[in-house]
């Protein structure tokens, strides 16, 4: 059965967690917001119906009659599914946990540009951003970057972030070093001898066959300034 994915036209954003597993696993998938009418239909059933679940908002994922919100629960869903999660309990949970943390990092990234609310524009709040970033930068970004280097197992000349074999948590890592390299080029070019199993990760995933066909592809969708990560020059380190 096709698996269809539901996420904003036009932005990587959260979705891009989700894809990355899809792709990776050579899964049938529909980009659903990007087929004709498919807007209309994400939103229809964000309303939904009284008395049956709605998802709150994107990315959810429809599998049959099942629909599974959160990037994090959409990849628990998956993992075992698509061969991209430990078999036993124990791992499943840690990769769970794993993914949860990235999902609060992702909220933190967000924040930066918009620390005050989403309904305002950057330009509105650029004051407060630039604070933001600055505790980002100096705080933030090592805090999550020097756990996720620590979870981080080397052998054999594969990195992984749970047991001995890729699972999503691995691409997610992948995507949020990707995202971390848009937003924050100069701080992460610093910071980045830092972190050399998360940059040994990134390289390995990025040469995965399936995964280094689809980043040349039309289906990957380019960063830009209307998702997550975001690159505003003035939150990056300054200039000398």
């Amino acid at each position: 059965m096709t698996y269809e994915l539901f996420y904003w036209d036009g932005i990587p954003g959260r979705g891009e967690f989700v894809r990355l597993a899809l792709e990776q696993a050579g899964a049938d998938y529909i980009d659903v917001a990007r087929t004709e009418g498919g807007m209309g239909r994400m939103m229809a059933m964000m309303k939904g119906k009284a008395g049956t679940f709605a998802p709150f908002a994107p990315p959810f994922l429809k599998d049959g009659d099942v629909v599974v919100s959160h990037v994090a629960n959409i990849l628990l869903y998956l993992g075992g599914r698509l061969g991209l999660a430990p078999k036993d309990e124990a791992g499943r949970l840690e990769a769970n946990g794993l993914q949860l943390t990235i999902t609060d990092f992702v909220g933190e990234i967000h924040d930066v540009h918009h620390p005050i609310g989403v309904s305002l524009y950057y330009h509105e709040q650029r004051d407060e951003a630039l604070r933001r970033a600055e505790n980002f930068r100096d705080q933030r970004l090592p805090k999550f970057l020097g756990y996720f280097e620590r979870t981080l197992g080397n052998g054999e000349g594969q990195v992984h972030a749970v047991g001995g074999a890729l699972t999503y948590v691995d691409l997610s890592l992948f995507h949020l070093l990707e995202g971390l390299r848009y937003a924050f080029p100069k701080a992460m070019q610093a910071a980045e001898p830092d972190y050399p199993l998360l940059v040994a990760l990134n390289a390995q995933v990025r040469e995965l066959p399936r995964i280094k066909a689809y980043l040349a592809s039309k289906r990957r969708l380019a960063f830009n300034e209307e998702g997550i990560f975001r690159h505003y020059p003035e939150l990056d380190l300054p200039s000398g």
